[in-house]
């Protein structure tokens, strides 16, 4: 048989690419002459360069040293590049949210992202994809955009301090020291669908979860309309809201396109390819339910193999599914399960070639 292996992360227990490790080790336990394809999945958030790394020989990874953190405190930036000369690059890994000591929502910053991605374009990358997902900041991508030059200054020509706090001062952008975006564009991955601004937007949505209480919020959101209304770009695009408004600071000044996360991971992967010679399909999650099949990596994979008419199979921690093969179950516990994820993975893999023996 050919089976292709592609489960996403089991969230806080084990990686997509140790998920695909440990299936694999059961499956060859019981059928060791099949072929086995690697295509760890990701939804565009934590994880999407490893996953990308993993399934794809001649990626490279590379660490960026002394980039600026959220709250200014040095980091080790990221960055992978693919065999394509695509760089792809997490926000959360320079700009996440728990690399915060306490919640800072006005002046966290992405500018650490911004230097993650200047070493990518120094190393050469002819294109750019930008994972969005943790961000702890919402600065509308200014950060990140003055790290490659833009600057941004207030009426009596200062340049302006990071985080999204400082924004609503700002009087005006100059773009003559930006540095320009990579020559085949740049992708963003989301699964956000929000604008920018207003009840639905960057600041009101997901300020709270990054500290801010109604008055930064309100703070935020006039700061956000303020550099909407400097970069001249319809701020009610379709997840311009994402990563506190960086998908909208790097589509109004890069032109950089917002993509559904799993299926440009998906994309990226090759995963379309692999599927289509494929005997069997595999993938899982830590939960499947009925939002599994609503943009997230499992829907995804589950969705192509149907379109390829190949059989699919879901491993998941847990799941009301009676279809899916839960880790849960086979350990008797579900803190077991989640304790020992990578052991009852590897017997899940062994559970399922044992079927596929018939």
């Amino acid at each position: 048989m050919r089976v292709v292996l592609a489960p996403d992360s089991f969230k806080g227990t084990i990686t997509a690419t140790d998920a695909t490790r440990a299936l694999a080790e059961g499956w060859r336990s019981v059928r060791p002459d099949d072929e086995l394809i690697a295509r760890p999945m990701a939804d565009g958030g934590e994880g999407t360069a490893a996953a990308v790394a993993a399934a794809l020989p001649g990626t490279t990874e590379h660490e960026v040293p002394g980039c600026t953190g959220p709250d200014g405190r040095p980091v080790t930036g990221r960055y992978a590049l693919l065999p394509d000369g695509t760089a792809l690059v997490e926000l959360a890994v320079a700009s996440g949210l728990p690399l915060m000591s306490r919640p800072a929502p006005l002046t966290a910053t992405t500018r650490g992202t911004g230097e993650s991605i200047a070493a990518a374009l120094d190393a050469g990358a002819r294109r750019l994809t930008v994972a969005l997902g943790g961000s702890a900041s919402t600065d509308g991508g200014a950060g990140l955009l003055s790290a490659l030059g833009l600057r941004l200054t207030d009426a009596r020509g200062r340049e302006l301090p990071d985080g999204g706090g400082a924004l609503a001062r700002a009087h005006r952008v100059d773009t003559m020291g930006l540095r320009p975006a990579p020559s085949e564009g740049v992708v963003l991955l989301t699964d956000v669908t929000n604008p920018l601004l207003g009840p639905d937007g960057a600041a009101a949505v997901y300020g709270p979860q990054k500290g801010a209480g109604p008055g930064e919020v309100a703070l935020l959101d006039q700061g956000l309309s303020r550099l909407a209304e400097l970069l001249g770009t319809d701020p009610a695009r379709t997840g311009s809201g994402a990563a506190g408004g960086t998908a909208y600071g790097l589509a109004a000044v890069w032109g950089a396109v917002v993509r559904p996360g799993a299926r440009a991971v998906a994309d990226l992967l090759g995963l379309d390819r692999a599927v289509a010679t494929a005997d069997l399909v595999i993938t899982g999650e830590g939960r499947f339910d009925a939002t599994s099949l609503r943009g997230k990596a499992v829907g995804e994979v589950l969705a192509r193999a149907a379109r390829a008419g190949v059989p699919a199979r879901i491993v998941a921690g847990e799941s009301a599914d009676d279809r899916v093969l839960t880790l849960s179950a086979l350990a008797g516990d579900p803190a077991a399960a989640r304790e020992h994820a990578r052991a009852w993975l590897v017997r899940a893999g062994a559970r399922l070639a044992q079927d596929a023996r018939g």
